[in-house]
């Protein structure tokens, strides 16, 4: 049972009953103000806990920013250079969350808090006044007609008269003031619903609405998490080839040192310990000394070094060698020692000590010392020779093996990566590489050799070549394009240094790069894409001269070089190149080809529009979802390496289902991870140019840019674009003479693709020039 309503006749009567009306009245107002008080306070305490997740936030996200990864050598790979833009981006990805919640906690202020303190001040707070003057004037009421009562009757009739008509004034003064207090009262009663309710529909409102923009940004950053774990899972391949190099290195220089010092100008250098003579009787101190030796000047270097003082270096001396002679036990209480004598300091040897007996005898050679044991150190760094050549019986093998796995086994999974039994691939080889029992073996019917042996067995005829296929002489040269440029000029420069090879390399690499093309085009039987296989053959068709650290640093890049053979193997092979190719250009550090007003200029990106990054946001009326047709397993997609400025879409990209696992609705996944290779690498915000999957199956509205052909069906060809018209959804002001400024609504005419990615052209108002691409919308 709700309050019973206060009738006005009630109010001339002012019973007991209406009385107690009037009190559940105002304890139900009473009890309405106390849950204003208590919204506001836990309001305020709420936009007071939103700014301190906000600060956080925004601090998590400058601690992102502010941090950049380090790489080693002089170079990184394409992907390497997004996976460091990453950082940035996620950045950027929380401030323009927190922008948002600002927003919000501005609107929860505006919204909920201010209409409710004035509903409370100016209402309730009108009812407590009015309250406290019907209580005033019901007290004075009745004092007044106590006193008019005991008024005694024989009092004069004009006091008596006077009397009664100043007791009439009052209870008419009272009832009118009760009938307005009880109006007010009911007044409030009702007005409270709508006054209190509708601040939090209006705080609802907003906050759902910034749930919604945190939706449309996890949705836009789906693509750029897809993109990005096609860079991690890249790089974690190569870290993987790499670090195989790195452990092998190791162990050789941990089985032989000497064998595998760093060639350098030093003819000798090392530790160590010179003897420092003191004035008697304090006698002489040793001090470690880092030594080098130049034959062809005969300077000795010396830098004191304690490597227990946290590496304290002291200063430099450098003198000009006169001889060198061993100390032998007898003249001195130290075993390993031997003298230097400078040419400023004649008749004064400087006493030296090495760590072993070996090492005194490496430095008494490289010294020319008298009784010097001399070996041969140039064997550490000669040429490695085996049998394999590049001869007939070389390219019989090659051509043999080529041919037994393009016949048995090019759907088998992990081709060229899964190895064979060391003893059968030995074997098998032995076989191949004499040219008695060559012609013989039989590997495409015979079931004596397994695939994976046939392959085990073409890596490593190519890897015991004398030098590798792409030659000693041209690895630098192979690296530098690699390492940076625009991925045409890439290509370009390949292209160049392949037919700067000798002819039997170039004919030999030919036959292989058309051969893991092949193999390439099955990746999604074998699971070999391109990066796969740069990872696997670009150890074997180029390595450096020396195994250094630094060196299997750029094995990464040689991956990168094989990649672009594979992918231009019909340019590079069947055409001539350039005379002259260009000069590598740098590449930026963030993602190339996107449009400058959203990935670049950070002012720009701060003025637009939130949610417009790509073109697929509007949700369509129709929930209709299509089933999943194939689960991409987790792993590299395809190469990154010669990506083209131009564009490519031919197939839809894959979705997310459950925010994981990729789904492809048509096509294989090579196919799209070829088209994505085609395209620019966009950072988080500028996948506009991203064509959405089909519209049935991402729950939004047909593409603007792309569509159907409802002739072809599930093909879902896409038409071109061609002289269409488009309406501004968003201002823009031009930053540059090429480019439109307009406001929201205006119609462009003749609209294209441009050249510049994220860019269309169109005319408006009679002049034609750039338009964002996701600012418009085709009509």
């Amino acid at each position: 049972m709700g309050l019973q309503p206060l009738e006005f006749s009630d109010c001339y009567l002012d019973s007991p009953w209406f009385r107690e009306r009037v009190r559940a009245h105002e304890a139900e107002l009473e009890r309405t103000n106390k849950f204003i008080k208590e919204l506001l306070k836990d309001g305020k305490n709420l936009i007071a806990a939103t700014k301190n997740l906000s600060a956080a936030q925004r601090k998590f996200a400058h601690s992102l920013r502010d941090f950049k990864f380090e790489f080693i050598g002089d170079a990184e790979t394409d992907d390497e250079r997004y996976i460091d833009a990453s950082l940035h981006e996620f950045s950027n990805f929380l401030k323009n969350l927190e922008e948002q919640r600002e927003i919000l906690a501005l609107s929860v202020t505006e919204t909920l808090i201010k209409p409710l303190e004035r509903f409370r001040k100016e209402q309730l707070g009108a009812v407590k006044e009015e309250k406290k003057k019907f209580d005033k004037e019901t007290e004075k009421n009745y004092s007044l007609l106590e006193k008019h009562l005991n008024l005694s009757a024989k009092k004069k009739e004009l006091q008596l008269q006077e009397a009664d008509n100043q007791v009439e004034q009052n209870r008419k003064h009272f009832y009118e003031l009760s009938l307005e207090y009880v109006c007010k009262l009911q007044e409030i009663q009702e007005r409270k619903k709508f006054e209190c309710v509708e601040p939090v529909l209006s705080f609802f409102q907003g906050l759902f609405t910034f749930y919604h923009q945190g939706y449309e940004l996890a949705k836009d950053f789906n693509h750029y998490k897809m993109a990005l774990q096609i860079n991690i899972q890249n790089t974690r391949n190569r870290f993987e080839g790499t670090r195989s190099e790195v452990e092998e290195l190791m162990n050789k220089i941990r089985r032989n040192p000497q064998e595998h010092k760093r060639a350098n100008h030093f003819t000798m250098e090392g530790y160590l310990y010179v003897q420092e003579k003191r004035p008697a009787p304090f006698g002489s101190s040793w001090v470690k000394h880092y030594c080098t030796y130049r034959k062809e000047t005969k300077k000795f270097t010396m830098i004191p070094f304690e490597h227990r003082s946290g590496g304290k270096v002291g200063d430099e001396e450098l003198f000009v060698l006169t001889y060198c002679t061993k100390r032998n036990i007898d003249t001195i209480d130290r075993r390993f020692c031997f003298d230097l004598e400078a040419s400023d300091r004649p008749g004064v040897p400087v006493t030296m000590q090495a760590f072993s007996e070996e090492e005194r005898k490496l430095w008494m050679e490289a010294l020319d010392g008298k009784e010097a044991l001399f070996i041969n150190l140039t064997k550490a760094n000669a040429k490695r020779e085996g049998s394999a050549q590049l001869d007939k019986i070389g390219f019989t093998i090659i051509k043999k093996c080529i041919s037994a796995v393009e016949t048995r086994g090019i759907n088998d999974q992990g081709l060229y990566r899964v190895v064979g039994v060391s003893s059968k691939v030995q074997r098998l080889l032995s076989l191949l590489m004499d040219a008695k029992t060559c012609n013989e073996v039989d590997l495409e019917n015979s079931v004596d050799w397994e695939v994976k042996t046939i392959t085990s067995a073409m890596k490593q005829y190519l890897r015991s070549l004398p030098e590798p296929l792409m030659t000693y002489e041209l690895h630098g040269e192979f690296i530098v394009p690699a390492k940076s440029g625009s991925p045409e000029s890439r290509v370009n420069a390949v292209h160049f240094l392949v037919h700067k090879l000798p002819e039997k390399n170039k004919e030999m690499l030919e036959i292989l790069v058309k051969h893991l093309a092949n193999v390439s085009k099955h990746a999604k039987r074998n699971l070999m894409t391109v990066a796969n296989l740069g990872v696997v053959f670009g150890p074997t068709l180029m390595r450096p001269q020396e195994e250094t650290v630094a060196a299997i640093m750029d094995l990464k890049f040689q991956n990168i070089v094989v990649e672009i053979l594979i992918e231009n193997h019909e340019k590079i092979f069947k055409t001539l190149p350039d005379a002259t190719f260009p000069e590598p250009i740098s590449m930026p550090v963030s993602p190339p080809n996107a449009p400058p007003r959203q990935s670049r200029r950070q002012g720009q990106r701060i003025k637009r529009p939130l949610a417009v990054y790509n073109l697929c946001l509007e949700l369509d009326d129709a929930d209709s979802h299509s089933s999943p047709r194939e689960d991409t397993p987790t792993g590299s997609m395809d190469s990154l390496s010669s990506q083209s400025p131009t564009p490519a879409f031919s197939s839809s990209p894959p979705r997310l289902l459950d925010g994981n696992h990729l789904i492809m609705d048509s096509g294989d996944l090579a196919g799209w991870t070829a088209n994505l290779a085609g395209q620019s690498r966009p950072s988080m915000v500028s996948w506009m140019n991203t064509p959405c999957a089909n519209p049935a199956a991402t729950n939004t509205a047909p593409s603007t840019f792309f569509f159907p052909n409802p002739t072809t069906g599930s093909d879902r060809t896409v038409e071109s674009v061609v002289h269409r018209k488009a309406r501004a959804v968003y201002p823009c002001e031009a930053e540059h003479s090429s480019e439109l400024s307009f406001q929201i609504g205006a119609i462009f005419e003749d609209v294209q693709f441009s050249r510049e990615p994220g860019w269309l052209e169109g005319t408006l108002n009679g002049k034609r020039g750039l338009i964002p691409q996701n600012y418009v919308q085709f009509l």
